[in-house]
């Protein structure tokens, strides 16, 4: 067993990097057969610190290889998070042959009796990210009254043939507009009214998706990410907004008035998408950071401290009339199922029979069941550990039951119930339970409900049951798969 493998509460298939502190995601982009992915990262403690920008390539977004720090501090201040871009056109200037990576990000200066300074600034790499140039003009983006500027995502408005930034501003977001990303001219703000002002707003995406698979009917997405704030139980957490974007300005539909909410766990924040997805593959791939800066430097790993949710693919399906975000987990974690249990048109009480021999700590369970009583799977179970994953009939919900998973002592709101309501009647429904060490990722109703939840569990809870209102209830289809990629254990 890899020493991977050995360190405490590591997961399977979700990335965490080798040692110290992880946190956002940051400037993912799909470049020449590689996914990158880097991320906040303390290369020198296991709680949150000078933030650095972490690396990690993928061909499959399962298999990571952790590559060298990509940014350092320097004498603009800490590397906050950010996005990268393929310059595709040499915009920029930087790449005398083919195109490049830019990476555009929030230089975090702490200064002596002020508020700290946040502006915005690039770096380049012509060796596919493996070696990183800080531009000599950084930054290029300030703002005179805004203590909290942070977080650029840059993409390419294909109709205005310009690059466009979206901001983090406080208790907005701010949108920019550049020809060569290094000259910034302001667009629109938008926030002022509309949302969740719980806490500071962080990491934004803007993005275009076509409604029920109809590119004639496309929507603009945006994601806002809430901090934490003490006075409220959810802790930081990740809301969205859909509308139209011409170039300048959001302007949101009405089902934007109110507040929704991508998961309704406690894990899954700072999520953003990868840019460049080439044309022929056609997806909008998001990650999140599993944590909650509730309990975020508190969590009981050893040797490292933080992990990513699985890659899941976005879309717009309309759920009651209204235009819904829905997450479905990438095809790619398809690839690394071993089977382990496959039961068609079985009862309740023969599926508790058949799932009762298994011990699995990595794994997905994916099941069909009719919506006649309220049923659930415990996982993650042995001695006195157990995280129920269930769905609650009398208000059409599931949930995760955290409240016995093991170890929760770190933080006083870490245990609970998380459940999501299901949109539209259905008389079957589908679900998708991910398990690994330390984590549960449910997609019920075609990835409409969604609950993110980091757990602690005694290594050897490793058990698996099932249970039924009624327990001769017929399950349509119950399968049940090992994950463990090739290069873990």
């Amino acid at each position: 067993m890899s020493t991977l493998a050995k360190q405490n509460f590591r997961g399977a298939y979700h990335f965490s990097p080798r040692v110290h502190w992880m946190n956002d995601p940051n400037g993912m982009v799909y470049f020449d057969g590689e996914y990158h992915l880097f991320y906040q990262h303390h290369p020198q403690g296991d709680t949150w610190g000078p933030m650095h920008w972490g690396h990690a390539v993928s061909k499959d977004l399962v298999n990571w290889e952790e590559l060298d720090v990509a940014l350092a501090p320097d004498e603009h201040g800490m590397i906050f998070s950010g996005s990268a871009v393929v310059d595709w056109n040499n915009t920029t200037g930087f790449f005398d042959d083919g195109p490049g990576l830019v990476a555009i990000f929030t230089h975090h200066l702490e200064a002596e009796g002020s508020h700290p300074i946040q502006r915005q600034s690039l770096a380049y790499s012509t060796d596919k990210g493996r070696s990183w140039t800080k531009y000599e003009g950084n930054p290029v983006l300030s703002h005179e009254s805004y203590v909290d500027f942070r977080d650029p995502k840059v993409f390419w408005h294909r109709e205005s043939n310009r690059w466009v930034m979206i901001v983090a501003c406080g208790q907005t977001v701010c949108l920019y507009h550049s020809p060569d990303l290094k000259s910034w001219t302001f667009g629109s703000e938008f926030g002022s009214g509309i949302g969740c002002h719980d806490g500071v707003w962080e990491c934004p995406d803007l993005f275009p998706l076509a409604v029920d698979g109809d590119a004639e009917r496309t929507k603009w997405v945006m994601l806002v990410s809430i901090g934490a704030d003490p006075a409220f139980a959810e802790g930081s957490r990740t809301q969205y907004f859909t509308g139209d974007f011409d170039g300048v300005a959001f302007t949101p539909d009405a089902a934007s008035a109110q507040v929704r909410w991508i998961d309704h766990g406690r894990d899954n924040y700072a999520g953003v998408t990868w840019s460049d997805i080439p044309a022929e593959d056609g997806r909008r791939i998001f990650i999140g950071w599993m944590s909650n800066w509730m309990y975020a430097n508190q969590t009981p790993t050893e040797g490292f401290r933080g992990a990513m949710t699985i890659p899941r693919e976005l879309a717009l399906e309309t759920r009651e009339g209204v235009a819904t975000l829905v997450q479905k987990p990438v095809a790619e974690l398809e690839a690394v199922r071993k089977p382990v249990l496959s039961l068609r048109s079985a009862t309740a009480r023969e599926a508790e029979e058949a799932l009762r021999k298994l011990q699995l700590v990595s794994c997905e369970i994916h099941a069909r069941l009719p919506i006649s009583g309220a049923f659930g799977f415990k996982v993650r179970a042995g001695g006195s550990n157990e995280t129920v994953v269930g769905f609650d009939d009398s208000d059409m919900a599931i949930y995760v039951d955290r409240t016995k998973s093991g170890l929760s002592g770190f933080h006083d709101r870490f245990s609970g119930i998380h459940a999501a309501k299901l949109a539209g009647a259905r008389e079957v429904m589908e679900l998708r339970i991910f398990v690994d060490a330390a984590s549960v990722e449910v997609f019920g109703n075609g990835g409409q409900a969604v609950i993110t939840d980091l757990i602690y569990p005694d290594t050897d809870a490793a058990g698996i049951s099932f249970f039924a209102a009624r327990p001769d209830a017929v399950i349509d289809a119950l399968s049940v798969y090992d994950l463990t990629p090739r290069n873990r254990g």
